[in-house]
Order: structure tokens, then sequence, then C-alpha cells
């Protein structure tokens, strides 16, 4: 395929002042993207975007991406504002450190609300956008989602769907031409580690991180994989790609029986036929 080129998109980050957010945006501005930075902590946002060249190159939003309202508004505002929208990035996500024995509801609620929901929330406001530019969906999953360690059902959980999520949707968007992909990094530095490593339970369960299987890579090296995956408009990016095996491995027949088993023509009508539910 073609190398997208990042230089004529506009694209919308959710939790875009966060760790891997905020580089995720320095990089995609260096790149010459115009950017709409949604973030829970509109004021940060405003302030990142002022700091990426302002209201041409980059605009901030307050976004609460466990409500439909307030993501819609959002995404339509920036589509307004830049005149379209060729991507979004449904970056915005969480994590707990909880056994099932002593965890609380309220916590596995929030998770699975703000890293799966979120997502869907944020593909379902942008998709009127993206489609009329035959754009591109991309959603922040995890290596947790092929590999599922303890104490993290709700991290888990939520990273497997949002895998599964980006398949299913990629085959409905198919024939019309949108792109859908999901991001599966290793553990790598952000606040959001920061939190794990101040927990004693995710310090015991991975030894810190320090080295073995466990070992963290770099930001740059996930942020430069993702830009990569951006512009080759990819289903699936794994970082580092020493680890593409174990990730891929789950859905090794997946492209198989997508070709044999769904035709974009039936896709098409099956899409018609809910809409009419």
């Amino acid at each position: 395929m073609a190398k997208y080129d990042i230089s004529q998109l506009t694209i919308a980050i959710t939790g875009s002042t966060g760790g891997l957010g905020s580089a995720l945006a320095k990089a995609l501005h260096a790149k010459g993207a115009k950017l709409a930075l949604l973030d829970l902590d509109g004021a940060a946002a405003q302030q990142q975007a002022a700091a990426l060249g302002g209201p041409t190159r980059a605009q901030g939003w307050a976004v609460n991406v466990r409500a439909m309202e307030s993501l819609q508004q959002a995404i339509d505002a920036a589509a307004a504002h830049f005149g379209g929208l060729d991507m979004v990035i449904a970056n915005a996500g969480i994590t707990e450190m909880e056994a099932l024995v002593n965890g609380s509801e309220a916590a596995f609620t929030r998770v699975i609300d703000i890293n799966l929901n979120g997502v869907w929330r944020t593909f379902k406001a942008a998709i009127p956008h993206v489609r009329q530019r035959q754009g591109y969906l991309l959603a922040i999953s995890s290596m947790a989602a092929f590999i599922h360690s303890p104490l993290q059902s709700s991290y888990a959980a939520s990273k497997a769907g949002v895998w599964a999520m980006c398949d299913s949707v990629r085959l409905e968007l198919r024939h019309l031409g949108v792109g859908v992909g999901s991001v599966h990094p290793t553990f790598f530095p952000t606040p959001m580690m920061d939190g794990v490593f101040a927990d004693a339970a995710g310090n015991r369960i991975w030894d810190g991180n320090k080295g073995g299987i466990w070992k963290m890579v770099t930001l740059e090296s996930v942020v430069a994989a993702i830009v990569d995956g951006i512009e080759h408009r990819r289903d699936m990016i794994v970082a580092p790609k020493r680890i593409e095996l174990i990730a891929r491995a789950p859905g090794v027949f997946r492209k198989a029986v997508e070709l044999l088993g769904f035709k974009d023509s039936e896709i098409e009508q099956a899409v018609t036929a809910a809409g009419r539910r």
C-alpha cells in the first residue's frame, strides 16, 4: 500500500496530554499533521495545542470518553475547525491492580468504560467525518490483549476487547475504504507505569520491569512504530517487532476466515439491515 502522507492529515487524539498521547502528538506534528487534541483536562489540551503552533496546526478540546455527547461535540467541533477529519486515535486509557477476591465492581467497570467503551464511543463519534475522506481509525490496545497477567482482569479484558472490536469494525467499514488498526506495545515508560511501580502488587508481578520478558522498551520506539503503522494504515501495530509473533499467533487464521466467510457486499447489506431495526 502507498504510504499515508501524514503531512496532509487532520488527526484527533484522545488522552492527548498523557505520556503516549503527548509523545504521539509531537511526532505527528513534526510530520506536518494538523491535530485535534482531546483530553479530560481541557485547559491542558489547549496549552498543549498552543505549544504545537496554535489554531492553524493544533487545537485543544475538553473531552470525557465516558460520555458520548462530550465526544460527539468535541469531534464535530474539531472537524468544523479544520474543515474535516482524516483519522482518530483512541488513546485514552487507565489501569488498576486488583485481585478478584478483594477488587471492587466500581474499579472494574471504570477501566472497561474508559478503555473499551471509550474506544467505541470515539470511533462512533468520528466515523461520519472519517468516512468522508476514506480515513483511518486507530485504537491503542496493548500486548495485554494476548498476554493476560494476574491482578489485571479489567485491563486485560478491556485491551483484548479493543483488539476484537477493531477486527469486527474493520470488516464493517472495509467496503467504505476506511481502515481500522490496533496498537499493541509491551511495557514502556509513562505516568501510568509510574503508578504501577508505586504499587507493591505491580512491582511484585513484573519484578519492576527490570529485565527478562517484562523489560520495558523506550517510549520513542513505541511512537516510531505507531507512526510507521499510520503511514502504512496497518491493521495491527506491534512494538517492539521481536514480540510480533506472539501478538499475531492468536489471529493466524483470521485473514483466511475473513476472506472466505465475509463478502463486502454481504456485509454492506447486513449493515443496512441492522440500521432498519
